[in-house]
């Protein structure tokens, strides 16, 4: 996953005994099945890679364990990358048609 990324969340549940701290750190969670774009990717020190969102923004915070103020960062595991294709076959087809009737009105036309 790279910034600009489609996402999907597929894993939006907060574990009982890190309720109270996602509450405190984060104003606003992820949904589950919804679509979001990567903003930017957090390596955090190495303990567990975070992704900014377009959509969701936090306020800062300091975090002790990586010793820094960031905007906290969702666990980039909670995410899917989406692959859309880049033109759908039908619509090349459809294409390809209006290309060669324009090219027949052309010739009609000379």
């Amino acid at each position: 996953m790279k910034p600009g990324d489609k996402v999907i969340c597929i894993n939006d549940k907060i574990d009982a005994d890190k309720s109270g701290e996602i509450r405190r750190d984060f104003e606003i969670w992820i949904t589950k099945d919804k679509e979001y774009t990567i903003r930017e990717i957090l390596d955090n020190n190495g303990i567990v890679t975070g992704v900014l969102l377009d959509e969701v923004h936090n306020f800062p915070k300091f975090f002790k364990l990586i010793n820094r103020y960031q905007e906290p960062a969702f666990a980039i595991w909670r995410f899917r990358k989406l692959n859309y294709a880049a033109t759908p076959a039908e619509a090349l087809s459809e294409v390809e048609e209006l290309v060669e009737v324009d090219k027949e009105q052309l010739v009609k036309v000379k």
